[in-house]
């Protein structure tokens, strides 16, 4: 019988990383002797609110489960000042290696990475750490080109209205006005999360966008279909054969992650599974939370 995950222990705190902190928090024991898994959010620049479902593997088959906020986003140091420059796939490898340490797990350790999370984990897996024992990549591109093309591809399904609207604020710069929100929403329901009104733990993670968008406008760009940030031209295609870590893939049916974007990892990572969910969109683990879990948990297994 799984435990209650209010029952599972927890532990909050901070790691130094340059002149900064990172909030981390660990749900489960360090020492249950199953891979600890490491979950990063997705954005560049979202917070481990709308992923935190995931500790709920804790409870499930007992392993520790270590969400934490990536630099400029959430609990952890905000850097609004910060410039494109700055924000990089190598600044936030070197954060995770120093997270990884900081827990002294890095040579035994399993990572989840949904999102840009997802290729974040692909960034560090092609650098074959030994103590990497199984990856999971949900919902994440290969390539920005393919995604940015997929995400346009979706877009030219959306309402007629809904479609003018976007196109009329982008090309007048007035990305911020209401009525551009409104009809980005009209995507994000179908593309990103289906489930309605959002559950708490997604809308605190949009809400801390809106509040502070540093890293997501620099690296991403203002929407996911409008992708314009340092990150619009980003591939691991060629470098994926790199990875020796067993990989799991996942994707949602409706996801803006579609076939396409995720096909990559499926061809080019030997041996990579990919599980499918039929009634999810880029958040299974809301959208499908028990199955998702478990189907994370079973494939995590059989690593321990």
């Amino acid at each position: 019988m799984e435990t209650p995950v209010a029952a599972v222990q927890t532990t909050e705190a901070y790691l130094p990383f340059r002149d900064y902190r990172t909030w981390y928090r660990i749900t489960g024991p360090l020492d249950s002797g199953k891979l600890p898994l490491v979950v990063a959010h997705g954005g560049p620049g979202c917070t481990h609110d709308y992923v935190d479902s995931f500790k709920g593997i804790a409870a499930l088959d007992g392993r520790a489960v270590i969400h934490y906020d990536q630099l400029g986003n959430g609990h952890s140091t905000r850097l609004p000042e910060k410039g494109p420059n700055f924000w990089t796939p190598a600044l936030f490898l070197e954060e995770l290696d120093t997270l990884l340490k900081h827990l002294g797990i890095q040579d035994r350790y399993a990572f989840l990475g949904q999102s840009w999370g997802g290729m974040l984990g692909a960034e560090h897996a092609v650098r074959q750490p030994k103590g990497l024992k199984a990856l999971v990549i949900a919902n994440s591109p290969a390539n920005m080109h393919t995604w940015v093309a997929e995400a346009n591809r979706l877009r030219e399904e959306l309402p007629q209205d809904v479609q003018d609207t976007l196109l009329k604020h982008e090309e007048a710069g007035t990305i911020t006005d209401p009525e551009y929100i409104t009809a980005s929403r009209v995507f994000y329901d179908r593309h990103v999360c289906r489930v309605t009104p959002w559950p708490d733990d997604v809308a605190r993670t949009f809400a801390a966008m809106d509040e502070d968008n540093t890293v997501y406008r620099n690296m991403n760009g203002p929407t996911e279909f409008h992708v314009i940030g340092t990150m619009k031209d980003w591939t691991i295609e060629d470098r994926l054969p790199l990875i020796e870590a067993p990989t799991l893939l996942i994707s949602g049916k409706y996801d803006e992650a579609t076939p396409l974007v995720v096909k990559p990892y499926v061809d080019r990572v030997k041996g990579c599974e990919w599980v499918l969910f039929e009634h999810s969109s880029h958040m299974p683990h809301v959208e499908e939370k028990e199955l998702c879990l478990a189907t994370v948990s079973g494939f995590l297994s059989k690593y321990d």
